[in-house]
C-alpha cells in the first residue's frame, strides 16, 4: 500500500530532522519569540529572518477533524473509515498540526473508532515508524483512551 508522504523543503527540513529523533519542535522567531507553522523564512509578525526550533510538549487538543469515506485515493480506501485531525498545540495555540489519532505509534490509521473523537479532546504526539523516505510522521494518542 502506498500512502502520501510529505514533501520536505529547505524551510521545513529541520521539522522532519527533529521528528526523526522523536522530538516535536516548532520554528520560532528569534526576535519576537512567536512560533510559526508551516515553517517559512520570514516571521509574519515582525518580518525577521532569524529563527530557531523550539521544543514543545507534544500535547494538544483536537481543534477539528474529519472522517473520510470512499471514494478515496488508492491505498487509503482500504483503511476507511479513518480520521484526520487538526491539533492545536497546548504550548503554542496558534499552531495547528494535521495528523491522525491512533492507538499506538505503529497502529494503522483506522485503529481508533471515529465515534470516540471529540472537538477539544486532549491528545499527545507519538511518531510513526519511518516511511519509505525515512520520515516519521507525527500522530496523536487520545489522552483518555
Amino acid at each position: 500500500m502506498s500512502l502520501l508522504s510529505p514533501v520536505v523543503d529547505g524551510d521545513g527540513a529541520p521539522f522532519w530532522e527533529y521528528a526523526s529523533r522523536g522530538e516535536l519542535r516548532v520554528q520560532t522567531c528569534a526576535d519576537c519569540a512567536e512560533p510559526r507553522f508551516p515553517p517559512r523564512p520570514c516571521c509574519p509578525y515582525c518580518q525577521s529572518f532569524d529563527s530557531d526550533w523550539r521544543p514543545v510538549s507534544g500535547r494538544g487538543r483536537i481543534w477539528s477533524y474529519v472522517v473520510p469515506h470512499p471514494p478515496l485515493l488508492p491505498g487509503y480506501a482500504e483503511l476507511a473509515p479513518y480520521n484526520t485531525v487538526l491539533v492545536e498545540l497546548t504550548d503554542a495555540p496558534r499552531i495547528r498540526l494535521v495528523g491522525n489519532v491512533v492507538t499506538a505509534a505503529d497502529a494503522p490509521l483506522d485503529s481508533v473508532d471515529p465515534a470516540r473523537l471529540r472537538i477539544g479532546a486532549g491528545v499527545r504526539v507519538v511518531f510513526a515508524p519511518p516511511d519509505e523516505q525515512g520520515l516519521r510522521l507525527p500522530r496523536w494518542l487520545l489522552e483518555r483512551p
